[in-house]
């Protein structure tokens, strides 16, 4: 359908944008596709063997690592015996007052308190039972724990020794608010002066150095890791649901080292076992084999080969692509040239319906106001001052105009859809501010708006040699500014900074100041590190900003109109002025009356009103 529509014409219709987004679609989207059908064979066999071999070591690592955490988790009861008077108090059986048992009560639970719980963010909580009397510090709320529950597992005397015994959750009637996964730490307290049991700690720590340990290896978002028993009881999973829950597939698995395929829910999927040889543990990694990595290996052959024969196809698509699209704005340019040479009798022959052809419409429709000013300057005397200022206000440079389309017919034949899109859509943008409306003064938001436009085609046209700062402190929805009030300045720094320099820096400043009256001003600072301006030229050009600024010059016109708009507008304190050295740079600094919208009004010439709406 699409070689279709281009042997009708009909893409010559299209809009820019859909015309990019169908070179896109055949230059990286059908390739990419062509190159996954002949890659997926070659893949699909690869892939076990890629991994098979790698994730088993990886999991032995990781029980390794989960058994190091168990070993220091065996050490943590042994703290206990560091404390004098908890030992005392548990070896104390004689028979006390109240009083006394929260005393012994107090020194045993700080003592829990201050060395499990604020030494260590793991441990939920810290119990210790000892003859008939339990001692408790939980980090969070807590029940099922307490020496009348007949179910619990646990009591005050075992024969441990001085081994350590590991319950889970379900073994244990104990649960924390939340329900977080946790360990049980069981250990018997042993007097050994006396060779007898003082009672048991529990210490329940959560399950949170596991999860680490498998973080670090589900690199693949896909995978599904957990760690259970011997008997499939699920310790912990990358599933919190499933936490608890029985594997009632272990059975079925073939080996407990190593990997292997099955299908689970119709998937093909990869299965990876290890256990544990000291706890027993089984720590198993799942994922299906299509989320696997390729085998770039392989791959490689197969993507060279297609890609050489896409090439041929896609480069002669681009190029008839690039010429359909540059066609009309090398004609547009050429229009343009003319208009530059002093033609406004011209006529633009697009008449497409695309982003080139709007952009023609709207060039044509500024040709045609500037010949209606022009006729307006030689049949109306009494307006000619307004009249001169509304075509000066309303004209863009066909120099500039050119330059842009050149620059945008370079980004077409080289590819570059999106720069050309943002190009296309910024100077669109700069010609309907331009002509939405006419009035004077604008809100500073477009005034703003407008000069980055101009600054980002310059950028796209000089590239590195341009750079700049645009920085507003006051509130630029509230304030109104005379429209072009910028674009002249910044356009003397572009034309005779890039002359002499490599490179060249553009700041504009906006800040709100108190006069010496107590005026509230608007000061415009635009500076730049361009060559500078000798001290006889700079006094030439304070000269003529002093006498008749409006007069027939060759240069120095823009600066010219915006200060004598300054002027005529807000009267003779407000002025534009110059200072420069050479080799140093130019400052350019435009001082205006803060204007809200409310007082539009008064700053307007005679007879004129205006919307004061926001160019869109």
């Amino acid at each position: 359908m699409i070689f279709k529509s281009i042997r009708n014409g009909k893409l010559n219709n299209t809009r820019l944008s859909t015309k990019l987004i169908i070179t896109y679609f055949l230059l990286t989207v059908v390739p990419m596709g062509l190159l996954s059908i002949l890659a997926y064979y070659e893949y699909a066999k690869s892939i076990e063997n890629q991994v098979g071999e790698y994730i088993p070591k990886l999991l032995k690592q990781a029980n390794h690592n989960i058994e190091n955490n168990l070993d220091e988790l065996e050490n943590l009861p042994e703290l206990i015996y560091s404390s004098s008077d908890v030992m005392a108090v548990l070896r104390d059986d004689t028979l006390k007052n109240q009083s006394q048992s929260q005393q012994d009560k107090f020194v045993v639970e700080s003592f829990l308190t201050n060395t499990y719980l604020d030494n260590s963010n793991e441990i939920l909580g810290a119990f210790l039972l000892s003859k008939n009397r339990s001692f408790v510090s939980t980090r969070i709320p807590y029940n099922g724990f307490n020496l009348e529950n007949s179910s619990l597992p646990y009591g005050e005397e075992h024969a441990l020794g001085e081994t350590m015994e590991i319950l889970l959750p379900n073994q244990a009637s104990l649960k924390f608010e939340g329900n977080p996964p946790y360990l049980l730490v069981m250990k018997q307290i042993t007097d050994f002066d006396n060779r007898k049991s003082l009672g048991t700690i529990f210490l329940a720590v959560k399950l949170s150095f596991v999860e680490k340990i498998l973080s670090d290896l589900e690199e693949e978002d896909n995978a599904t890791m957990w760690v259970m028993n011997e008997d499939g009881k699920v310790i912990f999973h990358t599933n919190p649901l499933k936490i608890g829950s029985i594997f009632t597939e272990l059975k079925e698995y073939p080996l407990v080292n190593g990997s292997f395929q099955t299908m689970e829910q119709s998937e093909n999927t990869l299965i990876s076992i290890n256990r544990s040889p000291i706890h027993n543990w089984i720590l198993v990694h799942s994922i299906p084999l299509k989320y696997l990595t390729k085998d770039t290996d392989v791959v490689k052959n197969v993507t060279v080969f297609a890609f050489l024969i896409l090439v041929l196809i896609t480069t002669a698509i681009s190029f008839f692509l690039a010429w359909s699209v540059t066609k009309p704005i090398k004609k547009l340019g050429h229009i343009m040239q003319e208009v530059e040479e002093g033609n406004l009798n011209v006529s633009i022959p697009i008449q497409s319906r695309d982003e080139v052809g709007i952009l023609a419409h709207s060039f044509d429709s500024m040709i045609t106001k500037i010949r209606e000013l022009i006729r307006k300057n030689y049949s109306i005397e009494l307006r000619q001052k307004d009249a001169e200022l509304y075509a000066l206000q309303s004209q863009i440079n066909p120099h500039f105009m050119y330059n842009t389309l050149q620059t945008i017919s370079m980004a077409v034949e080289e590819g570059e859809s999106k720069t050309v899109v943002e190009m296309v859509t910024i100077l669109g943008r700069m010609l309907r501010y331009s002509l939405s409306n006419k009035d004077r003064l604008v809100p500073l938001s477009n005034e703003i708006s407008h000069i980055e436009d101009f600054l980002k085609i310059q950028k796209f046209r000089f590239e590195e040699r341009l750079s700049f700062d645009i920085q507003v402190q006051p509130d630029r929805e509230i304030y109104y500014t005379p429209k072009f009030i910028l674009q002249p300045i910044v356009e003397n720094s572009i034309k005779y900074g890039l002359e002499k320099r490599k490179g060249l820096r553009i700041e504009i400043l906006v800040q709100e100041l108190i006069t010496e009256l107590g005026n509230h001003d608007l000061l415009f600072v635009i500076r730049d590190n361009g060559p500078g301006i000798n001290k006889d030229r700079l006094e030439e050009i304070n000269l003529d900003l002093h006498t008749d600024p409006i007069g027939e010059r060759e240069s120095g016109f823009g600066i010219l109109n915006v200060h004598s708009r300054v002027k005529m507008m807000f009267g003779s304190n407000y002025e534009l002025k110059i200072t420069s050295m050479e080799e140093k740079g130019t400052e350019v600094t435009i001082q205006i009356p803060t204007i809200k919208k409310s007082e539009v009004t008064q700053f307007l010439g005679r007879g004129e009103t205006g919307t004061y709406e926001e160019a869109n």
